[in-house]
């Protein structure tokens, strides 16, 4: 056995480093107030590590149509949440281009489909999911931020 090897890999376990990107199992940023209170007032507020920069600063830029409602806020608030959300959004991969435009929904993102993809329309859509982009239906802990598959546990149908 190669003890550089197992050494190494047990260091990347204990930092979370994951080779898809570490969408499942980087830890969290330090919580930004602002974004917990003005997103999380009307839908979980999703972690920034599942869209890149640009993604975050679509969706920022977009608040006055926030996905068919008026998500405006102050200024200010909306340059500080910009600023947390694009330095800890997903970091892109080495040789892999960024879909241009930036992705604006994460349910559309590689990732996402790629995770979910034992997971039918008709699942996402049923009255007890409510759609993909509600994480708390299945991913039981998703307000904390952890979306270990230790957690979830899906809906009856």
């Amino acid at each position: 056995m190669n003890t550089h090897r197992i050494a190494v890999s047990l260091l990347a376990a204990l930092a979370g480093i994951t080779a898809a990107g570490g969408a499942t199992k980087a830890p969290p940023p330090a919580p930004n107030l602002a974004w917990q209170e003005e997103c999380g007032s009307c839908h979980l507020a999703y972690p920034p590590r599942f869209l890149p920069a640009a993604s975050w600063q679509r969706v920022m830029a977009g608040l006055g149509d926030h996905f068919g409602t008026d998500a405006s806020i102050e200024p200010a608030v909306a340059k500080e949440i910009t600023t947390w959300l694009a330095a800890n959004a997903r970091k892109p991969k080495a040789g892999k281009p960024e879909p241009v435009p930036p992705p604006l929904r994460i349910t559309e993102t590689r990732w996402f489909i790629g995770e979910h993809d034992e997971i039918s329309a008709a699942r996402f859509k049923s009255p007890a999911v409510g759609g993909a982009a509600n994480c708390a239906a299945c991913h039981r802990t998703a307000d904390q931020g952890n979306y270990s598959e230790r957690n979830i546990k899906l809906p009856p149908k």
